[in-house]
């Protein structure tokens, strides 16, 4: 809600929640795709593909161990996906087709057995496409 209201003011948001400027929208489709070929998303990936692992290598007893891999984790799975979290601003926060697209593509990061190989893919798409926007505005 904050990040919306200061976009608006600044007339990079439209009330749709959408980008209402080019320049933004090409900035966020390249940032996330250089975050898709990075490294530090890949390991983040390795880390929130299979919790069931992630808790065998990290297991700590008691409550506040359970709160401590809950919260390391977490930080790995918001690692993996806050870029594509933040193209909701590009495709529309409220475009349910977006929504899916998005959500698809990242549940099938996760459980396919190539996926860095596919998002290095999106990734190198999401670059050429953010260049293309620049390019046109």
């Amino acid at each position: 809600m904050g990040l919306h209201a200061f976009g608006d003011a600044l007339g990079l948001i439209n009330g749709m929640m959408t980008t209402a400027s080019g320049y933004l929208g090409a900035a966020l489709l390249v940032g996330a795709g250089f975050w898709q070929l990075s490294g530090i998303k890949l390991k983040c990936l390795e880390a929130c593909r299979s919790p069931v692992e992630f808790l065998s290598r990290n297991w700590r007893s008691g409550i506040q161990g359970a709160f401590q891999m809950g919260v390391a984790h977490g930080v790995y799975c918001v690692g993996c996906c806050w870029a594509m979290m933040l193209l909701l601003f590009y495709g529309g926060v409220m475009n349910l087709y977006w929504i899916m697209g998005l959500s698809m593509f990242v549940v099938l990061e996760k459980v396919l057995p190539y996926s860095p190989v596919v998002g290095r893919l999106v990734g190198l798409t999401l670059i050429g496409s953010g260049l293309i926007i620049l390019a046109q505005t």
